[in-house]
């Protein structure tokens, strides 16, 4: 990421608006069972508030520094229900059909190119057990984001088009919705 998206990502600013406002209306009606996965973890807004909500939640964080943060900031002694694993999202290495539900919050725009997207929603697909649910959010794309993101990966979801991506991946009952700039959407594993 670069300076500037640092920056904003590790703002207390940032972290209030993603676990008070976009974790809440992305899961509003979701039970995140016993085991939740959250992709891309990063600087741990959203992991904060997931930690609640399931008695184990395992982060995956491709960067190995943020990875390294992430267990520091949430150490097994402390925290025994919350695994952090240094791995790609595309490939992770899980066990497959371990998780109850799978979550990720403004991370995709950074996988790219979009076929390692697409390996992503069907590693996800792998990990959750069938009937499990997968949701997250990302942003609607935009000038200002890419601008935003110069030097950075960026590269956005048509929410038109992720229905048929997620379905492909072996995804049901796929639901998007858009608030202004940003989108959330749901899913059920097959």
């Amino acid at each position: 990421m670069n300076t500037d998206h640092d920056r904003l990502c590790s703002s207390p600013e940032w972290a209030e608006y993603i676990a008070g406002e976009i974790v809440p209306w992305c899961l509003a009606d979701l039970d995140p069972g016993k085991e939740l996965l959250e992709l891309g973890g990063g600087f741990g807004a959203a992991t904060a508030r997931l930690i609640d909500l399931a008695p184990r939640l395992t982060i995956v964080e491709r960067d190995p520094v943020l990875a390294q943060q992430l267990a520091e900031r949430f150490p097994r002694a402390e925290f025994p229900g919350v695994e952090v694993c240094q791995a790609d999202a595309t490939a992770t290495q899980l066990p497959a059909g371990a998780f109850d539900a799978a979550v990720c919050f403004t991370m995709l725009h950074h996988v790219s190119p979009e076929t390692a997207q697409d390996q992503l929603f069907t590693e996800v697909a792998r990990l959750l057990r069938p009937g499990a649910w997968f949701a997250g959010t990302d942003s609607v794309a935009s000038e200002r984001l890419r601008d935003f993101h110069d030097g950075d990966i960026y590269q956005p979801i048509d929410v038109q088009g992720l229905p048929d991506r997620l379905r492909a991946a072996g995804f049901v009952d796929v639901r998007t919705e858009v608030q202004e700039r940003i989108f959330r959407f749901r899913c059920i594993r097959a």
